[in-house]
């Protein structure tokens, strides 16, 4: 893996490379025995523009390295000659670490971006819609964050901590709008699913001190 690793990471130079090498060969022995190094330098440069060096993101995601991830990002030149699938997963990690950094404009803008081109898997869309309903509830827009977490919760989210962190935004929607009943059956679905992150699990804990004093 790590050598694998280390291909994607140098894969744009050493296609360059490839291809210094193949016009040396070519023109002291000819061009079929230069084919092999005209191959790999193709195959090298065109899919560093295709599919650039997303792999390399997920290890520095995984460690919590925003820094590091962000720069890879930012070692993108020419995102719209990524395919179309790639673009998609480029916008939304360009919306997470927005929203990391608390740029919620930036964030919305992004998501709206990787939505439009499609995601490459049902639950990613789910977190795409939740990650909207966040930002639509960070801005006050109460109508908005609900249209969106509805969604999020009908196509399907990842796991069963966002899940339940989707049914508590919709839990404080509603209390929010003075709709006890549906506001108490969104915390019980939450609570039923079991959450373990910690973040969440404090979250239901602040909801429950005041929602046990609704009465209904």
């Amino acid at each position: 893996m790590k050598f694998y690793t280390l291909i994607i990471k140098y894969r744009l130079p050493l296609g360059f490379l490839a291809l210094a090498l193949a016009v040396v060969v070519n023109f002291y022995s000819g061009f079929w025995p230069a084919f092999a190094l005209y191959f790999i330098a193709l195959v090298a440069i065109v899919s560093h523009f295709l599919f650039g060096p997303m792999r390399l993101i997920q290890g520095y995601m995984e460690e919590g390295d925003i820094d590091g991830a962000q720069k890879i990002l930012d070692s993108i030149r020419f995102p719209n000659l990524l395919i179309k699938p790639v673009r998609s997963v480029y916008y939304f990690l360009k919306s997470n670490l927005a929203m990391f950094k608390q740029d919620f404009d930036g964030a919305e803008t992004m998501m709206k971006k990787s939505l439009s081109l499609g995601m490459p898997m049902k639950e990613t869309e789910g977190a795409a819609y939740f990650q909207l309903g966040t930002i639509a509830m960070q801005k006050s827009n109460m109508r908005q964050a609900e249209e969106y977490i509805r969604k999020a919760i009908r196509v399907g989210l990842p796991d069963k901590e966002n899940t339940a962190a989707a049914y508590l935004q919709m839990c404080q929607i509603f209390i929010n709008k003075r709709e006890f009943r549906a506001a108490k059956d969104y915390f019980r679905r939450a609570k039923e699913l079991k959450p373990t992150t910690s973040q969440v699990v404090d979250q239901i804990k602040q909801i429950e001190k005041y929602i046990s004093r609704i009465p209904g």
